[in-house]
C-alpha cells in the first residue's frame, strides 16, 4: 500500500510538468487577450482543433504507459524499451497522417463549425503554423509514457519547464514584435508553441541518452518495426485513443455552440477555459498517478490494494482542489485580470468561474476513480463509461446552448453534470464488474 508521501513523490513532478505545459496555453490566452477578442476566440478554436487531433496520440501513449507500468511492476524491464521505441515510430507515422489531413481538410471543417468570417480567417492563420507541432508533440508523449510508466517522473518537470520557458519568451517576442522581430500576433503564438515543443523533445532525447540504462530496459533490442507489438499495444490504447478523442471533440462542440452565441461569449468562455485547465492540473497529476500506481500494484500482485490506493489518492485530490477552489472563489476578478484587462469581460466571466469551481470539487474525486479503471487495463470499459456520459453532455449542450441560447455560465453547468455522472458510473463499475483479472 502506498503512503501519501510515495503518492506525492510520483504525482508532484507530473503536477509540475503539467503546470509548465499549461503555461503555454495560459501565456497565449493572456497575451492574445491583449491583442483583441477575435484573436482570443480564434486561438481557442484553433487550439481545440489541435488538441482534438493530439489526443489520439496521447491516448496511444496512455495505453503504452499502462503496459510499461505493468512490466515495471513485474520487474520485466527488458520489455519496456521496445514498447517505447515501437510506439514512437508508430506515432511518427500518425503525425505525418495527421499533418496531411489537417493541411487539406482543416479549412473545410472549421468553415462548417465557425460562423464568423473574422474568427475563421484568424483561426486558420493560427492552425497553418500550429499543425507542424504534431511531429514533435507525438514523440513527446511517448517519452512521457516511458518516464511515468517506470515512475521516474522528475525529468518531466525539467522538460516541461524548458518548453514553457521557450514558449513564454518566444510568444512575447513574436506576438508583440519585440527585440527587432515583426509583430506577428496570433501566428507568432503558434510558431512559439511549435518551437517550444521542439525544445522539449531535444531535451528528452539528450537526457534519455545520458541517464537511461539502455540494456536494462531493452532499448538495444530494436531491429525492425514490430507489427505484433503495436497490435498488442493498440489492444489497450485504441480504447484510450477513442476515449480522449471523443472527450475533447465534445469539448470542441461546446465551444462551437458558444461561438454561435457571439464573439464576446466566446472570449469569456476561452478565458474561463484557461482558468479551468489550470485548476485541473493537480487533478490530472493525481489521476495519472492513480493510473500508474494501480497498474504497478497489479503487476506486483497487489490487486487487493487497488481500491485502497484509489480511495487514498481521491481524498488527497479533494483536499488539494478544495484549497484551490477556495482561493479562486474569494479572488475571481484578480485571477481573471491575468488574462484580460477589459473590465466588462471580467465582470461577465465571474459567474462562470463560480460554476467551474463547483465542477472541480466533483472532478477531484471522479477523475481519480475513472483513471483507476484504465490503470487496471480495462480501457474498453472506461471508453464505454465515457461514451455514456458524453451522450448526456452533448444533449445538454444542444439543449442549453444551441436551442435556449443560455448565458455562458449556464452552459458551463454541463461540467458539473459530466463529473457527477462519471463518478457514479465509475463507482458502479468498480463495485459490480470483474476488473481484477485483466491480463496485459
Amino acid at each position: 500500500m502506498y503512503t501519501n508521501k510515495q503518492i506525492l513523490n510520483v504525482s508532484y513532478p507530473i503536477f509540475l510538468s503539467l503546470l509548465a505545459q499549461t503555461i503555454i496555453g495560459v501565456t497565449d490566452t493572456a497575451f492574445l487577450g491583449r491583442v483583441g477578442e477575435v484573436e482570443l476566440g480564434a486561438s481557442s478554436m484553433g487550439s481545440l482543433f489541435y488538441i482534438c487531433v493530439f489526443t489520439i496520440a496521447f491516448g496511444f501513449s496512455t495505453g503504452s504507459q499502462i503496459i510499461i507500468a505493468r512490466r515495471n511492476g513485474e520487474e520485466n524491464y527488458k520489455n519496456v524499451g521496445p514498447v517505447m521505441i515501437q510506439g514512437t515510430f508508430f506515432l511518427l507515422g500518425m503525425a505525418v497522417l495527421a499533418f496531411g489531413l489537417s493541411r487539406f481538410w482543416a479549412p473545410d471543417i472549421m468553415r462548417l463549425l465557425i460562423s464568423s468570417d473574422k474568427i475563421f480567417n484568424t483561426t486558420m492563420s493560427f492552425l497553418n503554423w500550429r499543425i507542424y507541432g504534431f511531429f514533435f508533440a507525438f514523440v513527446n508523449v511517448m517519452f512521457r509514457a516511458l518516464y511515468i510508466g517506470i515512475a521516474r517522473t522528475r525529468v518531466l518537470t525539467i522538460s516541461a519547464a524548458v518548453m514553457a520557458s521557450v514558449n513564454v519568451i518566444l510568444a512575447y517576442t513574436l506576438i508583440f514584435g519585440h527585440f527587432g522581430f515583426p509583430r506577428m500576433g496570433i501566428e507568432g503564438a503558434a510558431i512559439a508553441s511549435v518551437i517550444a515543443e521542439i525544445s522539449s523533445v531535444l531535451f528528452l532525447i539528450v537526457y534519455t541518452h545520458i541517464t537511461v540504462d539502455f540494456k536494462k530496459y531493452g532499448f538495444t533490442q530494436f531491429r525492425y518495426f514490430d507489427v505484433h507489438l503495436i497490435i498488442r499495444v493498440l489492444s489497450i490504447s485504441s480504447f484510450t485513443m477513442m476515449q480522449y478523442f471523443l472527450s475533447m471533440a465534445t469539448w470542441f462542440v461546446f465551444f462551437v455552440a458558444v461561438e454561435r452565441l457571439g464573439q464576446r461569449e466566446l472570449a469569456v468562455a476561452n478565458v474561463v477555459r484557461s482558468i479551468y485547465v489550470v485548476m485541473l492540473i493537480p487533478v490530472n497529476a493525481l489521476s495519472t498517478t492513480t493510473n500508474t500506481l494501480v497498474s504497478n500494484a497489479i503487476g506486483a500482485g497487489g490487486v487487493s490494494s487497488v481500491m485502497q490506493i484509489m480511495k487514498k489518492i481521491a481524498k488527497l485530490s479533494f483536499l488539494i482542489v478544495f484549497s484551490i477552489v477556495a482561493l479562486v472563489v474569494v479572488f475571481p476578478k484578480a485571477i481573471l485580470s491575468v488574462y484580460t484587462n477589459e473590465v466588462a469581460l471580467i465582470e461577465e466571466a465571474v459567474n462562470s468561474v463560480y460554476v467551474i469551481s463547483i465542477a472541480m470539487l466533483v472532478a477531484s474525486v471522479s477523475n481519480v476513480y475513472f483513471n483507476g479503471i484504465s490503470g487496471t487495463g480495462n480501457t474498453r470499459s472506461a471508453l464505454m463509461l465515457e461514451i455514456i456520459t458524453l451522450i448526456f453532455y452533448t444533449g445538454y449542450i444542444f439543449l442549453v446552448a444551441v436551442y435556449f441560447k443560455a448565458p455562458v455560465e449556464i452552459c458551463f453547468g454541463i461540467e458539473i453534470l459530466y463529473y457527477v455522472l462519471l463518478l457514479i458510473a465509475s463507482f458502479i463499475y468498480l463495485k459490480k464488474a470483474n476488473w481484477q483479472s485483466k491480463k496485459l
